[in-house]
């Protein structure tokens, strides 16, 4: 019998609430995928609410789980690695170690890096330090990267307003020639009324996705949409199709908790978990 797809998820965690792996893990596990999870970060909740509790990881006990995986074989193992939130210096500088003792010892392994450090709004989140090792570090290592209009512009200070910007800042990001940037959320000048869209850039030239712009914005969003993307492709869907299917997704999950009054993300509603079950092992590559 066929293994299924393996994913090694490096990110962070809360306690209630749906960001980081709490939101990328579930979409990925019911698609059929094995995920094994290590936290960057255990936290309460989000820091939207009036009291945060939890910390990053100590360097010394984040150290022992990248450890432990290795003593497992999990890299060599793994058919993908996905990164997102990191709290500290020590920390990024570890998971950028990891990656490419990864990669060099399975040469298959696809990396797919969401650099999240920022966004419109709230602005940078998370040191520059730490913004510099996934600038000059991690993006350089990516198959996959999907920045969000802020974190690109303030990745390779080329702000973003049209589809050659965003061409402009592949190039600046440095990424190999071969890999796919992915652009989310994009607003661009000759984007249609009341949509944003998602711009894949690859060796292969430019794609766009289009999709109703909701007015609702949750944590969490672009870590369940990274999850959902990994779910798509590990299922064998191709990255354009896949890309869809997580914008489609997304929208629910955010149309669903709006519906609630919720202030998180929510990932219970039906249709939402049937799609993903619907991507299962009858689909696997």
């Amino acid at each position: 019998m066929k293994r299924p797809p393996f994913v090694i998820s490096i990110q962070s965690q809360v306690v209630f609430g749906h960001v980081g792996n709490s939101a990328a893990l579930f979409p990925m596990q019911a698609a059929g995928l094995e995920v094994a999870a290590i936290p960057t970060v255990v936290f309460s909740n989000t820091p939207d609410y009036p009291t945060l509790r939890g910390r990053a990881l100590p360097p010394e006990f984040f150290s022992d789980l990248l450890q432990g995986a290795r003593e497992r074989g999990l890299p060599e193992r793994a058919d993908y690695i996905l990164t997102g939130y990191i709290g500290s210096l020590d920390v990024a500088e570890m998971v950028a170690d990891f990656v490419a003792e990864a990669k060099a010892a399975n040469p298959r392994l696809c990396y797919i890096c969401d650099p999240v450090m920022g966004d419109t709004g709230p602005g940078l989140y998370v040191p520059e330090a730490i913004a510099g090792v996934m600038r000059d570090r991690l993006l350089p290592m990516a198959d996959i990267a999907t920045p969000n209009p802020f974190e690109l512009a303030w990745l390779t200070g080329q702000q973003i307003h049209t589809s050659a910007d965003l061409q402009a800042a592949r190039e600046a990001l440095h990424i190999a020639p071969e890999a796919h940037l992915v652009a989310t959320g994009c607003v661009l000048d000759d984007t249609a009324e009341g949509q944003l869209e998602t711009v894949i850039l690859g060796p292969d030239g430019i794609s766009r996705h289009p999709t109703e712009r909701l007015p609702i914005a949750l944590p969490g969003t672009g870590d369940l949409f990274a999850g959902l993307v990994l779910a798509g492709i590990g299922r064998g869907l191709p990255l354009p199709r896949a890309v869809e299917m997580a914008q489609t997704l997304t929208a629910r999950a955010l149309s669903h908790a709006k519906a609630l009054g919720a202030g998180e993300v929510v990932l219970s509603e039906p249709e939402f978990r049937r799609a993903l079950l619907s991507l299962g092992p009858s689909r696997a590559r």
